[in-house]
C-alpha cells in the first residue's frame, strides 16, 4: 500500500494519498493540485477517486480541479448536498484502489455531513490500518462544533452528535489504529490542536483532553464554551467547496501599482496587506496596512484579518513573493488581489509618501520597560485562551488575535503598549489592527513568550506565579 500525508502549514492543513496496484484516492486536497499529480505519476498510480471528509470552511479545496484533470470521482458523505458532481456515502460504503478499501463510517459533529475514512490493506489484514478523522478527531483535540447553519444545527446539538461519533464509533476501533486528521497545530477548527500530525487511538484514548471520562452533558457543556471566533471568510469557502472551486488557470500577476494609486486606492478602501518580515514591517510600512508575513500561517491569517468583501493590495519584496502571496489567498478563497505595491516599500519611500513605523523590543527590553514603567506599560498577549494560561508575562491582559477587533475593551490606546505572542509573528499582525484602532505608541515583543520563557523570567499562570 502507498501512503503520503501531505502537509501544508501555511494552512495547517493535512491531505492524503493513498495508493495499491496503480490506483489512488486523494482525500483532502487543497486548492493547488499540482502536487497531488506530481506525485501519482512518481509512484505510478492513476488517481480514481477525490475524496472529501467534509465541506472545508478554512480553506478552498481542489476536488473540482482535481477530478477534472484525472477523470477521477468526487466523493462527500451523503449529508453534503455538494453540488458538484459527486458520488455520496453513507455509513459503511466502500470504495477500492487496488487491494486497498476505504470505509466510510458517518461521523457528524464538526459539520453534519462530516465522514472519516477507515483503510484496509487486504492483503495484510481485514482489518483497519488507519483512519482518517477529517476534522472529528485532531491529535489532543476534536472539531469545534460551531461551523453548522441551520435551526436543528445549534452548537449544543452539533457537540452531541461530535460526542456520539467519537464513542460510538471512532473509540470502538482497536488502540493501534493510526488516526490522521485533517489538520494541525495552529488550525481554528479546533481549539487547542497538538503540534503532532499524526497518532493511534489508545495514545487520543489516554491523552485527549475531550476523549476521558465524562457524561455526553459534561462534553456539550465543554465544547460550547469559549469557542474560537469563526473567521469571515468559513461560510463563503462552504459555498465554493459546496459547489466546487473553478480551476486554477495561470495566475496572471496583479497590476503593478504606483505609489500614489496605492495611496488613491487605500483611500477608496482597499485593504493595504504587507506580507513582509516582522522586522521590516516594524522599520517602515504604508500607513493603515495588515501585516500578515509570508514566513507564518499566512493564508489563514489573511483570510482571518482581512474584509473578504474589499480588494487587496499586496506589499512585497519582490514579485516572487506577490506571486505566492496570491497563490496562497487564493487557497482560503481570497481572490480579489487588486494589484500590488510596485517597487514595493522603496518606491513608496521614494515618493516622499508617510511611513509609519513599529519598534521591535527583545524580551529583555521588555523587561526592563515593566520593572521601570510599572502599570503604565500594558501587555497584550494576542495568543489562544489555552496558550495564555499556560504561562504568561505577568500582568499581560489575554486578546486573542483572532478576536482582537471585537475585544478592546479594558485596554487604553493612550498608554504604551507591548504585544507579544509565542514567538513575534501574530503579534505583529496585532500591531497592525491595534494601530488602526488609534494604539500610537506601540512595540512588537521579538521571539514572544517563547523568549521571555527561555530567558528565565517569571511567568505567570491563572493558579500560581511560578519560575520560567
Amino acid at each position: 500500500m502507498f501512503f503520503k500525508q501531505l502537509y501544508l502549514g501555511c494552512l495547517a492543513q493535512a491531505s492524503y494519498m493513498i495508493g495499491s496496484e496503480g490506483e489512488a484516492a486523494v482525500v483532502d486536497p487543497r486548492r493547488d493540485v499540482d502536487e497531488y499529480l506530481q506525485e501519482a505519476a512518481a509512484a505510478g498510480l492513476e488517481i480514481r477517486y477525490v475524496v472529501e471528509t467534509h465541506l472545508h470552511a478554512d480553506f478552498v479545496s481542489g476536488h473540482r480541479e482535481l477530478a477534472e484533470r484525472t477523470r477521477a470521482a468526487v466523493v462527500f458523505g451523503e449529508k453534503a448536498r455538494a453540488q458538484v458532481p459527486h458520488r455520496a456515502v453513507r455509513d459503511g460504503d466502500e470504495i477500492r484502489v487496488g487491494r486497498v478499501v476505504l470505509r466510510f463510517l458517518e461521523t457528524p459533529g464538526h459539520t453534519p455531513e462530516s465522514v472519516s475514512v477507515l483503510v484496509i490493506d487486504t492483503e495484510a489484514s481485514p482489518d483497519p490500518v488507519m483512519v482518517l478523522t477529517g476534522d472529528t478527531l485532531f491529535i489532543g483535540d476534536v472539531g469545534r462544533p460551531d461551523l453548522a447553519s441551520g435551526k436543528d444545527a445549534s452548537p449544543a446539538q452539533m457537540a452531541g452528535l461530535l460526542y456520539d461519533s467519537l464513542h460510538g464509533k471512532l473509540l470502538k476501533l482497536r488502540d493501534e489504529v493510526r488516526v490522521y486528521p485533517a489538520h494541525g497545530a495552529g488550525s481554528l477548527c479546533g481549539k487547542n490542536i497538538s503540534k503532532e500530525t499524526s497518532s493511534t487511538i489508545g495514545e487520543q484514548r489516554r491523552r485527549n483532553y475531550a476523549l476521558q471520562a465524562m457524561t455526553k452533558e459534561q462534553f456539550v457543556r465543554m465544547m460550547t464554551a469559549d469557542l474560537p471566533e469563526q473567521p469571515r471568510y468559513f461560510a463563503m469557502d462552504v459555498a465554493i467547496n459546496r459547489a466546487g472551486a473553478a480551476p486554477l488557470a495561470e495566475r496572471a500577476l496583479p497590476a503593478a501599482l504606483a505609489p500614489l494609486a496605492v495611496q488613491r486606492r487605500a483611500a477608496e478602501g482597499a485593504q493595504v496587506l504587507d506580507v513582509r518580515t516582522s522586522g521590516d514591517f516594524g522599520a517602515g510600512h504604508v500607513p493603515g496596512s495588515t501585516h500578515v508575513g509570508l514566513g507564518g500561517q499566512f493564508a489563514s491569517w489573511s483570510g482571518t484579518l482581512l474584509d473578504p468583501a474589499r480588494p487587496v493590495i499586496v506589499v512585497a519584496d519582490d514579485e516572487a513573493r506577490v506571486r505566492e502571496a496570491v497563490m496562497r489567498l487564493a487557497r482560503v478563497g481570497l481572490e480579489n488581489v487588486a494589484g500590488h505595491l510596485d517597487g514595493g516599500l522603496a518606491a513608496w519611500r521614494r515618493a516622499g509618501l508617510p511611513v509609519a513605523e513599529v519598534p521591535q523590543i527583545a524580551v529583555a527590553e521588555l523587561k526592563r520597560r515593566l520593572e521601570r514603567d510599572g502599570e503604565l506599560l500594558q501587555v497584550v498577549d494576542v495568543r489562544r485562551p489555552g496558550e495564555y494560561s499556560a504561562g504568561h508575562v505577568p500582568g499581560a491582559a489575554s486578546r486573542p488575535l483572532d478576536r482582537l477587533g471585537q475585544q478592546l475593551h479594558g485596554l487604553d490606546p493612550s498608554r504604551p503598549t507591548a504585544v507579544i505572542c509565542a514567538g513575534g509573528y501574530r503579534s505583529s499582525a496585532a500591531t497592525s489592527l491595534l494601530r488602526r484602532h488609534g494604539f500610537r505608541d506601540l512595540a512588537n515583543v521579538i521571539g514572544g513568550t517563547s523568549a521571555w520563557v527561555a530567558a528565565g523570567y517569571e511567568v505567570e499562570t491563572p493558579a500560581a506565579t511560578v519560575a520560567g
